[in-house]
């Protein structure tokens, strides 16, 4: 029996059982934080399709494709809290800190924003 694969996020469950089914478009972020778990998911898989309908209409940028030469190499979530989510996402060479903002329309939440620290 082999195991499961990891998903990205950092939750420690499965792919098809945490992050996969939100990239898949069949089920959708309960909070603000499963959705930016799902977006670093995005990044890691080159998924731009899931990062365009899960940014904001009114500050998504004309391309949203994540850069295929970017290793993305971990997540630790430092806070969640109501419509914001503090986190550090590393990549081989780098890592970036980010308080993003998060708006829930129509029973969907969507990324806004983020200020980088």
């Amino acid at each position: 029996m082999t195991n499961p694969r990891p998903c990205p996020c950092g939750t420690g469950s499965a792919y098809a059982a945490c992050c996969g089914p939100l990239l898949a478009n069949a089920a959708q972020a309960e909070t603000p934080e499963r959705l930016m778990r799902s977006r670093y998911t995005a990044f890691v898989t080159g998924d731009g399709d899931h990062l365009f309908r899960t940014w904001h209409p009114r500050t998504r940028p004309d391309d949203v494709r994540p850069d295929p030469a970017t290793r993305w190499t971990g997540l630790e979530v430092l806070a969640a809290e109501g419509d914001t989510v503090e986190f550090v996402a590393s990549w081989e060479g780098g890592r970036m800190h980010e308080l993003s903002r998060f708006e829930q329309r129509a029973g969907r939440w969507f990324y806004v924003d983020g200020d980088v620290r």
